[in-house]
């Protein structure tokens, strides 16, 4: 959930970034429109070379991002028989899913919950927090390690960032082309002299805007990932184990994000209507009902 919410945040960081820098340093106006006409083709490739580049940069930086927001400590040497049972658990299944064994990093927090993340999956990052490892039986934190070592085994940080990279050329594309369109038509900027300064506003407004709505097609393949991450912690931990995990998920109460953020978390079952498009997680019960039908 964390991991999800800081790829997408950054990525939409870096095409505003983007825009503001290559309109300081007079690119844009050059690759995106020649005379009173836009050049769609140069536009296209200037937008997937600079979208394929924020979706990477937010992939590579969040396994730092994710471990710095939670506070998450890595395990290098195991304190007790708890830290040396989760190192080896988490090494097993990796072995087992084929993968190189995470790291593993353990951050204080009450609510039961856990993160995988990196760039690779041979050298990837798994965390748990205190809470999952307090509350839980050790059969449901199994279950917990098996989905995100799945998550890693899947590749979904990798797929999501690619999907990210396309969502996002046409994201920049659209933004210009409307952009141009309304410096036109509303700020009557002459397009022989190149965009005025209402296409760059409108072309950072309408990146936001549209990488917001654009957000929902992102946020439809995590929650198809989410099911096949529980397929795999049931593979890796059995099917009674993992179900048992996510009822105990639905059972314990957990801390509420704060504001926007709340439609990100981990126990979604309460939200309903046009909000469910920005879940990055099915609602517990539907991922329970799906592991039962299986």
């Amino acid at each position: 959930m964390k991991r999800v919410f800081l790829f997408l945040l950054t990525n939409l960081a870096v095409l505003v970034v983007a825009s503001i820098v290559l309109r300081l340093l007079g690119v844009e106006g050059y690759l995106t429109q020649r005379g009173a006409e836009v050049d769609l083709r140069s536009l296209l490739i200037f937008c997937a070379v600079f979208g394929m580049t924020g979706s990477v940069i937010s992939l590579l930086l969040s396994k730092p991002m994710a471990m710095r927001m939670v506070g998450a400590q890595v395990i290098k040497e195991p304190r007790g028989a708890s830290e040396q049972w989760l190192l080896e658990t988490v090494r097993q299944q990796a072995q087992a899913a084929g993968i190189g064994t995470p790291t593993v990093a353990v951050y204080a927090d009450d609510t039961p919950n856990a993160f995988a993340t990196g760039a690779r999956k041979n050298s990837a990052l798994v965390a748990v927090s205190t809470g999952l490892l307090q509350r839980m039986k050790k059969e449901e934190v199994e279950a917990v390690l098996g989905h995100e070592v799945s998550h890693v085994a899947n590749g979904d940080m990798v797929t999501l960032a690619l999907i990210q990279g396309v969502v996002n050329t046409f994201v920049m594309f659209a933004a210009r082309v409307v952009g141009g369109f309304v410096d036109r038509a509303v700020f009557r900027s002459d397009g022989d002299r190149g965009p005025g300064i209402g296409y760059f506003v409108s072309v950072i407004a309408l990146e936001i805007v549209f990488g917001i709505l654009a957000s929902t097609i992102v946020m439809w393949f995590s929650r198809q990932r989410e099911f096949r991450a529980d397929a795999g912690g049931a593979r890796l931990a059995g099917r009674e184990n993992m179900v048992g995990a996510l009822q105990r998920l639905a059972a314990v109460p957990g801390r509420p994000l704060p504001g926007a953020l709340q439609a990100f978390g981990i126990q979604s079952g309460q939200i309903t209507g046009w909000k469910r498009l920005f879940l990055s997680h099915p609602p517990l019960e539907e991922r329970i009902a799906r592991l039962r039908s299986a």
